[in-house]
């Protein structure tokens, strides 16, 4: 009976683990505790998170000096979140981590919990690395943290068809938590409990490097997996030489073992059009590592590809993990000390230049990329172009990768820092903490201080929402004047490591700032009106009153035709002029100051 190439792959890859298991077994009495239901199966099923509770206590039980097992958080439908924390140095605190300058790299699995490989390729790595099977010695020189499952209540979601994209396992949990956030658009605005637990974890470790494991979707392509890093094309300039160099050296090895990977997230630039090409980026900080990079932290994005079966990926996520230890335990201390170097940097940043966003110019690379026979026919279904792919006919796809990657919003950090009014002052405070971001509440306010406010010219308000938010765009321009500040305002000095997550955090043509994510949309909401037969009377009053007003308006009237049709912007035009108006509506309450309060 003749085989395909693609079971015989499959049955290949399934061996491939267990002959890894086994072997690593044969070391331990206790082999059978610390497995895993996916490796007992063949890399064909998955656990349940009542397995992870088991194996997190059967890790510290069978290695009692090199792990911990810590619960750093509760989920809202009350489930434990769990991490491993193991290393052979005998730091397994974060304070002893700190003193003896050890590097910590953070392994997240499951943060979407339906791309489960990183939970099951993460144990077998994790028991592997203690046994010196597999990264020898690596745990020497550093401290692991592994997170199993990040989105526990999503995981626990337990379904068949959860990732119709996906091939296996044969059951998986939920992309969204309970509360239906999705955990990597939440790492700035930090809504979900989990993610509030996740940051209170790493700001007490502060991890050098923090891996974040995906199976990607997309098209059918022999490609198996992407590497992304930051810093590489962001962050402090200093940094990114490393960050290419981890990226890099993690890709190399991956080569060596058999796979295809690439340093770009694979997705077309057209929809399911594999001849439009591929475009490289620079995420936001609302994505794990793009958010790392602002911290001065270097951030890994590994994406397996979901048409590859479970056991394939659960190999390949193994295969990074062992790599990226490896990497740590060889170049971590250094690439620490660039770290720690580019904090005093980041406190120097004031008055400076500092890039908040990027575009991807339409300079391109050839780029041969290994994919399938397909044909695109209109479907009878959706009546739009489809495309099927022959996976018996591997095909070379000459197609083109922008990957320039350049500057697009520019802005100039404050001289000091920025004040933050005293009626949002509770809840900035909280986020500000969950960052772990210093500032300071001014207990007696400022009285006439010159600092610098923006008020916006336009605002607009996203018609749905977004991760539970009305996102909101604004443009204007800030200017010094003298204002009040009320006592409980916040002050957030620029003089901090973290000085690049603030301006994240607060300047609004930043992608990701808080205000883009309507934390201050009541600041930019009418709530007081002049009715139309009042305004009327002011206006003649007005008019009446002050001749250069007058001139104004008729110069108006006749200069914008759109104002002139428009009855509500002729009498806003007077009703602005009014001492009535609202000297808040359109202001943003937070601003950038030149001095440091006292």
């Amino acid at each position: 009976m003749l085989m395909s190439s693609r079971l015989l792959f499959c049955l290949l890859s399934v061996a491939t683990l267990s002959v890894t298991s086994n072997t690593a077994n044969s070391a331990t009495p206790l082999k059978n505790n610390l497995t895993t239901l996916s490796e007992r199966s063949g890399f064909v099923k998955t656990g349940r998170y009542d397995e992870v509770i088991a194996l997190c206590a059967e890790f510290q039980k069978a290695y009692p000096t090199a792990v911990r097992c810590i619960e750093f958080g509760r989920t809202p439908e009350g489930r434990p979140m769990l991490a491993l924390i193991a290393s052979r140095t005998g730091a397994l605190t974060a304070t002893e981590a700190q003193q003896r300058n050890i590097p910590v790299v953070l392994i997240q699995g499951g943060i979407h919990a339906g791309e489960i490989d990183g939970k099951d390729a993460g144990f077998l790595a994790l028991r592997e690395t203690l046994e010196n099977t597999a990264a020898k010695g690596a745990l020497d020189k550093q401290v692991l943290i592994f997170v199993p499952v990040f989105n526990i209540d999503g995981h626990e979601r337990f379904g068949r068809w959860n990732r119709p994209n996906q091939q296996g396992p044969e059951e998986m949990g939920w992309r969204t938590t309970a509360q239906n956030f999705n955990l990597n658009r939440d790492y700035v605005k930090a809504d979900s409990p989990e993610m509030q637990s996740m940051l209170k974890l790493i700001n007490e470790w502060d991890p050098l490097a923090t891996v974040d494991l995906h199976v990607t979707d997309g098209a059918k392509f022999e490609h198996d997996i992407s590497i992304q890093v930051e810093p590489v094309n962001s962050g402090d300039a200093n940094l990114r030489a490393s960050g290419k160099q981890l990226r890099d050296a993690v890709i190399t090895d991956l080569a060596k073992q058999g796979s295809l990977p690439l340093p770009f997230y694979m997705s077309f630039e057209k929809e399911d059009d594999p001849m439009s090409g591929f475009a490289d980026n620079v995420p936001t900080a609302r994505f794990s590592h793009g958010y790392f990079v602002l911290r001065n932290r270097y951030g890994m994005l590994v994406e397996t590809h979901s048409w590859k079966d479970y056991p394939t990926r659960v190999r390949i996520t193994h295969n990074t993990i062992i790599s990226v230890l490896n990497q740590i335990a060889l170049h971590g201390a250094q690439w620490r000390s660039l770290a720690i170097a580019a904090d005093a940097r980041a406190a120097t940043l004031a008055g400076k230049q500092v890039v908040v966003s990027y575009a991807t110019t339409d300079k391109t690379i050839p780029v041969a990329f290994r994919g399938y026979a397909y044909e695109r026919t209109p479907s009878t279904i959706s009546g739009a172009l489809m495309t099927r792919y022959n996976e018996t006919k591997p095909q070379v796809w000459n197609v083109t990768l922008r990957n320039e990657i350049v500057p697009k919003n520019i802005v100039t950090a404050p001289q000091a820092g920025y004040l933050v009014s005293a009626a949002y002052a509770d809840a900035i405070a909280q986020k500000l903490t969950q960052h772990g971001i210093q500032f300071r509440v001014l207990k007696s306010g400022l009285e006439g201080a010159r600092i610098e406010s923006l008020r916006a010219d336009k605002v607009s308000f996203t018609a749905e929402s977004f991760e539970g938010h009305q996102m909101l765009t604004l443009k204007g321009g800030w200017k010094t004047e003298q204002r009040t500040l009320a006592p409980g305002s916040l002050f957030v000095p620029i003089a901090q490591a973290k000085s690049r997550l603030v301006i994240e955090l607060f300047k609004p043509s930043a992608p990701d700032a808080l205000v883009n994510w309507g934390w201050f949309n009541n600041a930019f909401e009418r709530k007081e009106y002049m009715e139309a037969y009042v305004a009327e009377e002011v206006a003649r009053e007005q008019l009446a009153a002050d001749p250069t007003l007058r001139k104004e308006f008729e110069q108006r009237l006749a200069s914008d035709a759109s104002f002139a049709k428009n009855p509500v912007a002729r009498l806003d035009f007077f009703a602005r002029r009014h001492s009535s108006w609202d000297e808040r509506f359109n202001l943003y309450p937070v601003f950038r100051t030149a001095l440091v309060p006292q």
